[in-house]
């Protein structure tokens, strides 16, 4: 199954680095040669560019939930956010609505989306440093995704 394993974020923005780190920290831990890794600060509609064409993808984000605790990983899918999108330019789109833009367009998109979040503290700060607490879960990440994706099929 080919795979990608997808990191955003921004790496100046404190937390928000959190998905470009996890990729980081994969690179030298991925055995299994059907699975890519890339990593971006695009986001809207953009990231079709990513997706197309991969059977699975695994996109890892900062996330910010109303009453998340800073540092705590989420396994979750696209079907489980609000898509309602009330955008009037490209420049709007989150990853959710690019998803499914892409599928309503019938792009060859991933079959399987998951997406590891990561809960923020801090996306704001200018810094190339995360908070400790998502520091902390950054190599948690990492691991949960190589546990996943190192089988060979």
């Amino acid at each position: 199954m080919k795979t990608l394993i997808l990191g955003l974020g921004n790496p100046y923005l404190c937390d928000d680095s959190a998905g470009l780190k996890v990729v980081k920290q994969l690179e030298k831990r991925l055995s299994n040669p059907d699975v890519s890794l890339n990593e971006t600060s695009l986001a809207g509609i953009n990231l079709l560019d990513y997706l197309v064409g991969y059977d699975k993808a695994i996109i890892i984000d900062a996330i910010t939930s109303p009453n998340g605790k800073p540092g705590s990983i989420y396994r979750l899918t696209p079907e489980e956010f609000d898509t309602t999108c009330h955008t009037t330019s490209s420049h709007d789109i989150g990853v959710i609505a690019a998803i499914e833009l892409g599928r309503r367009l019938e792009l060859s998109m991933p079959k399987t989306i998951e997406i590891i979040g990561i809960e923020a503290l801090d996306v704001s700060t200018l810094t190339e440093e995360c908070s400790p607490e998502v520091e902390a879960a950054i190599p948690m990440a990492a691991d949960m995704i190589v546990e996943e994706v190192n089988v060979t099929p």
